[in-house]
């Protein structure tokens, strides 16, 4: 076993689930690399201090600068406010480090393409967080589509809905102003991510935003609430991609079906250890959807639970990506989905915003 220090910028809510993850990632996985919580950054040292005692890190940063630069940091996790990646990353790849950054990878397709060719200039390990595709379940189906198990894909549906604004009455926020905090920079990443793992490249889109609430008490609302996406992909098939941060009733509605000429599946990740499967053959009468509960037999679970059916958790998924990116840095091979895929989504969200305004098919730029 070796240590690799550990930095994290960002103490808030994903800054404390990597926190988590780097903790235990060893122990349920027992990886040759055996992170050491060395130092975390805040907006503020005041801040940095008390992530710093709650979580374990060694030491607090007084700044992102000073903990990139630091020698006993050796891998970076960006957790920051999507207007930081750019300089943060770039600043880590010229150090020598690599980096893990949390989605989207910028707030302007300017930083994202800037991001990409500083990682891949560096050479340097890079990964980009999409915890959702990291379940059991959501593995599972990529390899079933993958062995042709559905056959050709004909159609794809997928969707990302919440309720955390759908009440009219919730007070403006930090989440009402700027495109990158609107549905399109928070939720929609996560559907677009699924289709373009599950089915391939996105060849255009046609699409629809809409701001539901556009006045809250205390502000103006300038993003968008929901948004509805058609799509054709690369390989022919059909789509459509649904997100909302309105969606009444919804906590977590990742969910998606994917119908081939052999056979088809869906998942709910509100019931995440679970994926329907129905195959095209046998009697008539004996076909239809199987429920199939993950277990150990599946990737990356049983490292958590032998029993099939006890199922993972939201902060299972995070340590599965901390897992992926130590496997990444130890190989010295890239581990998807690496910063280039991370574009890929943007390029989408990009092609999604220019649809919206004119209101016409757009191709996706690549």
């Amino acid at each position: 076993m070796t240590e690799i220090g550990i930095g994290i910028v960002g103490g808030g809510y994903m800054g404390k689930a990597h926190s988590v993850a780097m903790a235990s990632v060893g122990a349920v996985f027992g990886t040759r690399l055996r992170p050491r919580l060395e130092m975390i950054a805040a907006s503020s040292a005041e801040s940095a201090e008390r992530y710093r005692a709650a979580f374990g890190f060694r030491r607090a940063a007084p700044d992102w600068q000073a903990l990139v630069n630091d020698p006993g940091v050796e891998a970076v996790i960006i957790a920051s406010p999507q207007g930081t990646h750019r300089e943060i990353a770039e600043a880590a790849f010229a150090s020598g480090k690599p980096v893990f950054c949390e989605k989207p990878l910028a707030d302007t397709m300017e930083d994202a393409r800037a991001m990409v060719q500083a990682a891949e200039a560096s050479g340097l390990p890079n990964m980009v967080g999409f915890n959702y595709s990291r379940t059991p379940a959501t593995q599972f189906a990529r390899k079933l589509i993958a062995e042709g198990a559905l056959g050709d894909i004909t159609w794809f549906r997928c969707e990302h809905s919440e309720d955390f604004l759908s009440d009219p009455a919730t007070p403006f926020n930090w989440r009402c102003s700027g495109r990158a905090n609107g549905n399109m920079g928070d939720l929609a990443p996560h559907p677009i991510n699924a289709a373009l793992a599950l089915t391939g490249p996105i060849a255009k889109v046609s699409a629809d935003l809409e701001t539901v609430h556009a006045e809250r008490p205390g502000g103006t609302v300038d993003n968008d609430d929901h948004a509805q996406i058609m799509c054709r992909f690369a390989n022919g098939a059909m789509g459509h991609i649904y997100s909302s941060r309105i969606a009444t009733g919804r906590k977590m509605g990742y969910a998606y079906e994917v119908f081939g000429t052999k056979g088809a599946l869906r998942f709910d990740q509100e019931d995440q250890n679970a994926l329907w499967l129905y195959e095209a053959e046998g009697p008539e009468a004996t076909r239809g959807f199987r429920k199939i509960l993950t277990g150990p037999a599946h990737p990356d679970y049983e490292p958590f639970c032998q029993g099939p059916g006890h199922g993972t958790g939201y902060q299972d998924q995070i340590i599965i990506e901390a897992k992926d990116f130590l496997e990444a840095i130890d190989t010295d091979q890239p581990v998807w989905p690496t910063f280039r895929d991370g574009l890929a989504v943007a390029e989408v969200v990009e092609a999604v915003m220019a649809s919206a305004e004119t209101g016409q098919w757009t191709e996706v730029r690549q």
